[in-house]
């Protein structure tokens, strides 16, 4: 295996890791717990795991690979809430997840992004190897952000992949 394949192999595994902590916390929410807002700000567990799949979505495919596939629903909802029930959020996420691993799979870690993002992000993320860090940082910082939420709602905590 060369350095760029067991540099690819270890970045995927930390993006994959963040991705099971975001799904293993949230893991025994009912739809009432998934929908419900605990913070000022209105944003619900459902809402921001959309938001992760627009996430994924808009790196990957609209950045990276240029372009993606219509939805049928708008981008993103603030204040990160979704009308959708439980089981299309999840097979959203979970779809769009798929995607980005076959582009990251298909991708050097030094191609240029093919679609642009608005500065200063847009500058500072050059090649898929950066993007992938920043994806792992988003989905980390919303994992912790799930716990607190998940322990405001029914005391759960510790909870992730065993």
């Amino acid at each position: 295996m060369n350095t760029e394949s067991k540099e690819k192999k270890t970045l995927s595994a930390f993006l994959a890791a963040q991705r099971a902590s975001v799904l293993a916390i949230v893991d025994g929410l009912d739809t009432e717990a998934l929908t419900t807002s605990v913070l000022p700000s209105g944003w619900t567990p459902l809402g921001l795991i959309e938001h992760l799949g627009h996430a994924e979505r808009h790196w990957f495919q609209e950045i990276v690979a240029g372009a993606a596939e219509p939805l049928p629903w708008p981008d993103d909802h603030a204040p990160l809430t979704t009308p959708r029930t439980p089981e299309v959020v999840f097979a959203f996420y979970n779809d769009q997840c798929r995607r980005s691993d076959a582009v990251i799979a298909l991708t050097p870690l030094s191609a240029l992004p093919r679609g642009r993002h608005p500065e200063p992000l847009g500058d500072e993320l050059a090649d898929l190897r950066g993007i992938i860090l920043h994806v792992v940082e988003e989905t980390a910082r919303h994992a912790g952000h799930l716990d607190i939420v998940r322990e405001l709602l029914d005391g759960g905590t510790g909870l992730g992949p065993r």
